[in-house]
């Protein structure tokens, strides 16, 4: 019994220490866990950790190098304003040829019309499916009227072809003499400045002069270009009052700190003492270089002597209002300039020592000098510009008409710089939006016009844009634009600024400019030109061509209107009425493509008309039965005065039942433009009650 209960004891302890091995094995596992886990949390407390002193070290990285950027663009600021006049004396010298046009006249270019129309070919003309000899002959007889039926109509064809390219060509040779005709003239007029500057006229040394030095591309960004001159014939001298940077052209800050403990940008101011020198540095060589600019363009002996007097501009601390100070003046022999090097002189130093001029000691607290010599003082034979006056914009120089547009855009938050007077690319202003969201660059198109601007200039200023990779492009007149540049530009890149709307933005931003005599529009205005050469013809006429699917015979008339109602019987064009009195309105043959045409000039439109309405109606003697069901993908192709379509303007299509349909109207607005707005009224009486609804009797 002893060993059977010592074999239950040792059975119960080896079980025991089984079970107490398995618990110890299962409290190991348990720490290994735990081990592990906290090895895991330490080393992802690591990488988060080393993650966010990167991440912290990337981001100081960042704040420092943005910090380094503006440092480097004030250097790179202060650096432009130091070379200003040995940069500008490498700059090439206006000249009076660039203004000079070559006598190159687009190719003549028929396009379609350069194409002779098919001809049958009679082997494709054979009879078909006959048996019989009767059959047989039959059916030749059919293939050969069929052949004949279609060699008269392209005979016919051809015929049209060859006339509408006779007058085409004749239209094209009339357009290329008067364009050679005007280069010659722009030309003859450039010969006849350089014979008046040679002949020291005072009012064309005055515009050249001026043109000169707003024609400058030595000048930065946001240095002013005002200006008021005289010229003393006699003595062929030259004096000009002209308007200098002010003190805050220097950067204020010398450069900028990233501060880590505050996260913030800290301005490091530049002394004093080195910002006041460097702004009497930049007076003094803006003063050289302009004086440079006169002599340099002068290849006519016009100039023996300048004046030149700087003025700032700015608020009189004493009341509060605006006024400009003289704050240098210098007075300059031909003579004595011309053994300066400019590119290696001090600029103070030779402005006030070797030429014995004039520069404020403190132009920074605007204290003034006495100007040497002012405009006002030279003579009787005295031109001065920039008066004060309410400036006529069709009158003012063309590089200073660009100028003012410029200011425009730098009034409304851009920046906008005048381009070089040759090789510009048909760009006057290159602006830039710097909105991050809707800006981008923008190219800018001067035009001084007193007629309407020809969609041509449109077309042109598109593709300017294309060339020039901008996000938009904005065409300045002085004049208006006809339905044919607004279709064009509706829908494209494009901004068009009539000569109002350009007054009224102009005065809304504090700058001053009329159209025409005092009373602004109102006034005479002389012969409009573009800003960089001389006045192109304007738009005479639209060409409206009528296209649509279907076959009834329709007749396409004209309506001139104030409101809905007709001017008079006279007034409607239609087949037994081709054109108005004035035919400003008359009924042309169609161009190829189109099935009928309409020329319109709207300039020509009397003064009382504020519509032209185009219908569409069923002809009762060639379709009794038929009405406007068949009439689909209907529009009007709107053309320029050379055929090239600009647009195409959808209109409805007719109504079973129908038999008459307004197709449209151009409205004018506000200004003297025109807008289209879609027709759709149909009429079942025909064209009778049509044009009953405008107020013309059927008898």
């Amino acid at each position: 019994m002893s060993r059977r209960s010592g074999g239950l004891i040792g059975v119960w302890a080896e079980q025991q220490r089984v079970a107490q091995r398995q618990r110890e094995g299962q409290h190991q596992a348990v720490l290994r866990q735990q081990r592990d886990a906290e090895r895991t949390q330490r080393s992802y407390e690591r990488d988060v950790a080393r993650m966010q002193r990167e991440q912290r070290a990337a981001y100081r990285q960042q704040r420092d190098a943005d910090a380094l950027r503006r440092t480097q663009e004030l250097d790179q600021r202060v650096a432009l304003l130091e070379s200003l006049l040995a940069a500008g004396c490498r700059e090439p010298a206006f000249s009076v040829e660039s203004l000079r046009r070559e006598e190159d006249v687009e190719p003549f270019a028929p396009g379609p019309l350069g194409e002779p129309v098919a001809m049958p070919d009679q082997r494709f003309y054979q009879p078909q499916g006959a048996w019989t000899a009767s059959g047989r002959a039959q059916a030749e007889r059919d293939a050969r009227a069929r052949f004949e039926q279609d060699w008269y109509a392209a005979q016919a064809a051809e015929a049209r072809r060859v006339e509408q390219l006779a007058a085409y060509r004749s239209a094209y040779d009339d357009w290329a003499a008067a364009r050679r005709a005007e280069i010659r003239a722009h030309n003859g007029g450039v010969d006849g400045t350089v014979e008046a500057l040679r002949g020291g006229e005072a009012d064309t040394v005055v515009e050249y002069f001026t043109a000169v030095l707003f024609a400058s591309t030595a000048w930065p960004e946001g240095f002013p270009r005002e200006v008021s001159a005289a010229y003393d014939r006699s003595g062929r001298g030259l004096v000009l009052d002209w308007d200098l940077p002010g003190y805050e052209v220097v950067p204020e800050a010398k450069g900028v700190k990233y501060l880590p403990s505050t996260d913030q940008e800290k301005e490091v101011p530049r002394p004093v003492t080195q910002r006041r020198a460097l702004y009497r540095g930049v007076l003094a060589q803006s003063v050289l270089l302009a004086v440079r600019e006169l002599f340099a363009s002068d290849r006519f002996g016009a100039l023996d002597q300048v004046a030149l007097n700087g003025y700032v501009g700015g608020v009189d601390p004493a009341t509060g209002l605006a006024s400009r100070v003289c704050v240098a003046s210098v007075v300059v022999e031909r003579s004595v300039f011309d053994r300066l090097n400019l590119e290696l002189v001090g600029a103070v130093e030779c402005l006030t020592g070797a030429l014995a001029g004039r520069l404020s000691a403190k132009p920074e607290e605007r204290v003034p000098v006495a100007p040497l010599l002012a405009p006002d003082q030279v003579g009787s034979d005295v031109v001065v510009q920039g008066d004060g006056e309410e400036p006529d914009l069709l009158a003012m120089d063309p590089i200073a008409f660009e100028g003012l547009v410029a200011e425009l855009f730098r009034a409304r938050g851009l920046q906008a710089v005048t381009t070089q007077r040759s090789g510009d690319g048909g760009v006057d202003v290159r602006a830039l939006d710097p909105d991050p969201i809707s800006g981008g660059s923008i190219v800018v198109q001067v035009k001084r016009y007193r007629n309407t601007v020809p969609p041509s200039a449109v077309r042109d200023l598109f593709g300017t844009v294309q060339d020039a990779g901008a996000n938009k492009g904005v065409l300045v007149t002085t004049s208006k634009f006809g339905p044919g540049s607004y279709t064009f530009a509706n829908g494209k890149p494009l901004t068009l600024i009539s000569g109002t709307e350009l007054v009224d933005l102009l005065h809304q931003h504090g700058l001053r400019g009329r159209l025409g005599g005092p009373g602004g529009p109102g006034g005479s205005a002389p012969e409009a030109v573009h800003a960089s050469a001389p006045a192109e013809a304007a738009e005479d006429f639209n060409l409206l061509g009528m296209v649509w699917s279907g076959s009834a015979a329709l007749d396409v008339c004209a309506l001139v209107c104030a409101g809905n109602r007709v001017l008079g019987d006279e007034w409607f064009v239609f087949f037994n009425n081709p054109a108005t009195p004035d035919g400003s309105v008359a009924m042309v043959a169609a161009a190829p493509g189109d099935r009928a045409a309409v020329r319109v000039g709207f300039d020509a439109l009397p003064a009382r008309a504020d519509r032209l309405v185009l219908v569409a109606a069923v002809d009762p003697e060639v379709n009794p039965d038929a009405d406007l069901g068949g009439f689909t993908e209907a529009g009007i192709r709107l053309r320029d005065d050379s055929g090239v379509e600009l647009d195409r303007l959808e209109v409805s299509d007719g109504r079973p039942g129908e038999t008459a349909l307004v197709l449209g109207s151009f409205r004018r607005r506000v200004g003297g433009d025109w807008d289209f707005v879609l027709g759709g009224k149909g009429y079942r009486g025909g064209l009778e009650e049509l044009v009953g609804d405008f107020g013309i009797e059927v008898e």
